[in-house]
């Protein structure tokens, strides 16, 4: 069975673009391929932050994971942070990566222009990721298209890491893009991509009144301005919303009422707000249950970690083996 390996920032509880981007397409592959999907907390320092909320948000992002479909029993649910081999193996691949290959990464530049101060985590963020994929030899990572460029990244140095000390052989996979089925959705701004940092999304586990009063003033097709004014779908974000969450022939009475302005904008809202109340609405239920059983959380990532832990160490060891390095020494005790 083909592995594959994806992450994500805990960023708090998730949120829309999240489940559609990402989470939604995890829990249909699991039942497919073995699957790691990581809380990635070493990318989450890559920017001030405080302690305690970063704890607080891993939990919560844990707790969404869940909620969301993944299942322990058929992927494997960890924190970066629990398993060292991580930030070990990206400092290897530092020294193999050259400086404008990472200078050149799109997210480094958009990211930078934000930064008063330019900080090398941001910078050697792909490495990491490279390492986060590579660490499990991982065939295959759900992307979205904006992230096509760093899995790209982590296949050349695949290709540099074989080719120096692969002894002929490739040890580690070139890995390949799965992209996520659903395209890149906007924030409810219609401006920007889905962000928490925007406001412009929703939580996956707000409860219905909150998620309407969100939607009810989110931006729709700008050329329809009265309610007798024809309009356009493709143009609307709430049309590709609706291609999310409804179910087909709903998509296609949507499309045509809202060109033919036999709808207005309030009529498409409330038939999402349905439709979206019907998929998230068992999550909380599940959010709940898990939120009051906390040490069952606990133990699903620290599982994880240790399947993760004992992978790791295993492509380490062969990796300082064919680099010359030497293994760690277990502490006597003595030492301790």
């Amino acid at each position: 069975m083909s592995r594959i390996f994806s992450g994500i920032q805990p960023s708090g509880e998730l949120h829309l673009g999240n489940y559609l981007g990402a989470v939604r397409n995890w829990v249909s592959l699991q039942q497919q391929y073995e699957s790691i999907i990581c809380i990635v907390d070493y990318h989450a320092i890559t920017v001030p932050y405080e302690a305690g909320l970063l704890r607080e948000r891993r939990s919560a992002m844990a707790i969404g994971l869940l909620a969301a479909g993944l299942d322990p029993a058929k992927m494997t649910l960890f924190v970066q942070s629990m398993v060292p081999e991580h930030t070990e193996l990206a400092w290897i691949f530092n020294t193999i990566t050259p400086l404008g290959e990472l200078e050149r990464q799109v997210q480094f530049k958009e990211k930078s222009q934000k930064q008063e101060q330019m900080l090398a985590g941001l910078l050697n963020y792909p490495v990491l990721q490279a390492a986060d994929i590579l660490l499990y030899r991982a065939d295959l990572v759900p992307v979205g298209e904006d992230q096509v460029q760093h899995l790209e990244l982590s296949r050349v140095i695949a290709r540099r890491w074989n080719a120096q000390f692969g002894a002929g052989a490739d040890y580690f996979p070139e890995p390949k893009p799965i992209l996520t089925p659903t395209r890149r959705i906007m924030g409810l701004d219609g401006q920007a991509k889905m962000s928490k940092s925007l406001g412009n999304t929703v939580g996956l586990l707000e409860p219905p009144a909150a998620v309407w009063e969100k939607l009810r003033p989110a931006v729709t097709d700008p050329a329809r301005i009265r309610r007798t004014d024809p309009g356009t779908p493709e143009v609307c974000n709430i049309y590709h919303l609706h291609k999310a969450f409804s179910a087909p022939p709903v998509v296609e009475e949507v499309a045509k009422n809202c060109s033919t302005a036999a709808w207005g904008c309030i009529d498409c809202k409330r038939t999402l707000h349905g439709a979206m109340e019907f998929e998230m609405e068992p999550m909380r239920v599940r959010a709940a249950e898990l939120e009051a059983h906390p040490d069952t959380v606990r133990d699903v990532l620290a599982d994880g970690a240790r399947t993760c832990r004992a992978m790791a160490l295993e492509t380490m060891t062969e990796v300082k083996e064919r680099m010359g390095l030497e293994l760690a020494t277990p502490l006597t005790a003595s030492a301790q």
